[in-house]
């Protein structure tokens, strides 16, 4: 027989709190307080397709725990909605690969503009002094519900936690960021000097002095709140090209795809702004974001040894055609 739970338990605890915030974030009429026309775990899925571009159906049902048939039908209105397009996965034939359309991307933006804003709002009536202790606290329950649900599924098993990944426009202190988190990496990992730190900056600068909203354009990818990556798309010299620069991701954020998505993302802005061509020109010790260009369809077109930053190097220059998307 069961025992009732009084005020004192846990269990109570948490049943309160789930009350108290599903009414606080609107999640019992997602659509009308977003003023969107999704409820809440359309919204979510089409979150998960705008941060993994290529998602399979049968991964998207296993990160989000949905029902098969439910998930299909939802998949089904989203492509008669014109959200997304569904084909077999080209890995395994049996699979099906969701892809966002340009519609669908316009849908995941409007939501995830809605809900920056819906938080913001939330935390404007939160002190500035307690707002650090709130993040904090939130990641202390999310980082110990987590830990409890591993050990009960893995009996002991460790499994790295897929980071909550967003990506945004800079806010103030993001281009200091880049520069500042640029320098100690390639410093830490490469032994760079500050030559390369100056060639940031001087990047940077130019980007914040003088650019062209609607043909430049810089992401921070932030990995459960915190700023985890970055990259920029700005003009290049040559008329009808982008240029990717500055492309960085914390090591302790690697190994969750935020390199792909934050390549996508210039990828996808450059296509859409109309530029004919996009360029790179990266070394090749980089081997992690050569990996991530090859996957995205760029082509090395030319290599020529250099010394630059304190040490001796292979410059090599990088081109993804825009006019036709890699297979």
């Amino acid at each position: 027989m069961a025992t009732p739970t009084t005020p004192t338990t846990p269990i109570h605890e948490m049943r309160a709190f789930n009350r108290f915030y599903t009414n606080l974030i609107g999640a019992l009429d997602y659509s009308r307080h977003l003023y969107v026309p999704y409820t809440l775990t359309e919204s979510r899925v089409l979150y998960e397709l705008a941060r993994s571009p290529r998602t399979d159906a049968a991964d998207l049902r296993s990160e989000l725990s949905l029902d098969a048939g439910y998930l299909s039908r939802l998949l089904a209105k989203f492509e008669r909605d014109g959200l997304v397009e569904r084909a077999p996965s080209a890995d395994d034939s049996r699979r099906q690969r969701i892809t966002l359309t340009a519609r669908g991307r316009d849908a995941a933006e409007l939501l995830d503009e809605r809900s920056r804003e819906a938080v913001g709002s939330l935390l404007a009536d939160v002190p500035p002094a307690d707002r650090s202790r709130l993040a904090a606290a939130m990641r202390t329950v999310r980082e110990i519900l987590e830990d409890g649900r591993r050990q009960g599924r893995g009996k002991g098993r460790r499994r790295e936690r897929r980071a909550d990944v967003t990506l945004r426009e800079p806010g103030p202190g993001d281009l200091g960021w880049i520069v500042q988190r640029n320098a100690a990496l390639y410093a830490a990992e490469f032994g760079w000097n500050a030559e390369y730190e100056g060639l940031v900056a001087r990047i940077v600068a130019d980007f914040a002095q003088d650019h062209d909203p609607h043909l430049e354009r810089v992401w921070i990818a932030e990995a459960d709140g915190r700023p985890a990556g970055c990259v920029m798309c700005v003009r290049d010299e040559v008329p009808g090209t982008a240029r990717l620069r500055l492309l960085l991701v914390e090591p302790d954020a690697r190994g969750h795809g935020i390199g792909d998505q934050l390549v996508t993302a210039c990828v996808e802005f450059a296509r859409s702004a109309g530029y004919r061509e996009l360029t790179l020109w990266t070394n090749d010790v980089l081997e992690s974001a050569r990996g991530i260009y090859k996957r995205h369809g760029f082509v090395l077109v030319a290599e020529k040894p250099h010394r630059s930053f304190g040490v001796d190097l292979v410059g090599q220059d990088w081109r993804l055609p825009l006019h036709e998307r890699p297979a």
